[in-house]
């Protein structure tokens, strides 16, 4: 019963399917193996790729359908599978290109791509610079009361009484800032 199933699964199918290669893969007659062998070689050496298919292919092959890139390589690929004296020398070209040509992720990259990289990344680092220029300019010049040497100072003997860092503690990290006293007017703690 499964074998009936999948053999009709296969003629469905078969039915479905553009390419007659697939079809042939998908139901083949019950031939002796060495019979079979013989007859695909056959077929894969009855027929060369026409000329027009291959003609320009280097600058079509980009604007070509995934499909029909598909198709061409698996005739070629199936060319080439007979002796290599027997193809022409527009398929052993084509078979050359589609597997080693500038195509694909081995495209070469656009000759001023390293200028456009340039000039994108310096104007982005101006724009940053600009805007932290900008924040700055408009920013409450009035320092936060933590950061003042007091606070900080107090802020460690918290950490000590706490345990915080037990082994990378040292005396005075916590401490960054100038002592209150030694502000200037325009330095004023902000109390809010």
């Amino acid at each position: 019963m499964l074998r009936t199933s999948i053999v009709r699964a296969a003629r469905s199918s078969a039915s479905v399917v553009p390419s007659t290669a697939t079809r042939q893969a998908v139901y083949t007659p019950r031939i002796a193996p060495v019979a079979c062998a013989q007859q695909q070689q056959q077929i894969r050496q009855a027929h060369a790729i026409s000329n027009p298919t291959l003609a320009n292919l280097e600058k079509r092959w980009e604007d070509m359908p995934p499909q029909e890139q598909a198709d061409l390589w698996m005739s070629l690929r199936d060319r080439m599978k007979v002796d290599w004296k027997e193809l022409t020398l527009q398929e052993k070209k084509a078979a050359y290109y589609i597997a080693f040509g500038p195509h694909g992720p081995r495209r070469p990259p656009p000759p001023d791509e390293g200028r456009k990289v340039f000039f994108l990344s310096a104007g982005v680092i101006a724009a940053a610079v600009a805007v932290f220029s900008i924040v700055r300019m408009f920013a409450n010049p009035v320092r936060p009361r933590t950061m003042t040497k007091e606070w900080q100072e107090a802020s460690e003997e918290y950490m000590k009484a706490q345990g915080t860092e037990p082994i990378t503690f040292k005396p005075g990290m916590m401490v960054q800032s100038k002592s209150e006293k030694d502000l200037s007017p325009n330095e004023k703690l902000n109390d809010e």
